[in-house]
């Protein structure tokens, strides 16, 4: 059986959230929650950037420039890992199909992952994708833009 997890992330990786904002963020998503879904709700902040990966739910990856496929023989996983050792420090990386300077944060997920040193995480959501107006009511919660991400381990 899979574990299923549904995550709210800041689009900026870098931004954190102060405690009350992330309160008030979480109870937004909590309202949107089956009481059921609600048990396995955190915010959680993190010193550094992490990979917040969607997991068996990553199908491909794509430039968003040119929209070629990245998702292999692209060196895609040794830049993210080279990131990751020098601690997220920059997430800037240049592509091989375009040569354009990217985020891998821009870099086009299918299913949609990201970076973030803030995330709100719901073990068993007991459901799927947000509308885009409770994403919008989130962030109005949060005081930021945010995406989000559904992971399948």
């Amino acid at each position: 059986m899979s574990d299923n997890w549904l995550i709210v992330i800041p689009e900026d990786p870098y931004w954190q959230p102060e405690r009350a904002a992330a309160d008030r963020a979480a109870a937004a998503l909590a309202g949107m929650l089956s009481e059921q879904g609600r048990r396995g709700l955190e915010a959680l902040w993190h010193d550094t950037v992490e990979v917040v990966h969607s997991f068996g739910n990553l199908e491909r990856v794509t430039c968003p420039r040119c929209g070629a496929d990245l998702s292999t023989g692209s060196r895609l996983g040794e830049a993210i890992t080279e990131r990751f050792e020098d601690g997220f420090a920059t997430l800037d990386v240049t592509v091989p199909c375009c040569g354009a300077g990217i985020s891998l944060n821009d870099l086009v997920y299918d299913w949609p992952m990201g970076f973030a040193r803030f995330r709100l995480e719901v073990l068993y959501p007991d459901r799927a994708w947000l509308t885009d107006a409770e994403l919008t009511e989130i962030a109005d919660a949060l005081g930021h833009p945010v995406r989000q991400i559904l992971a399948r381990l």
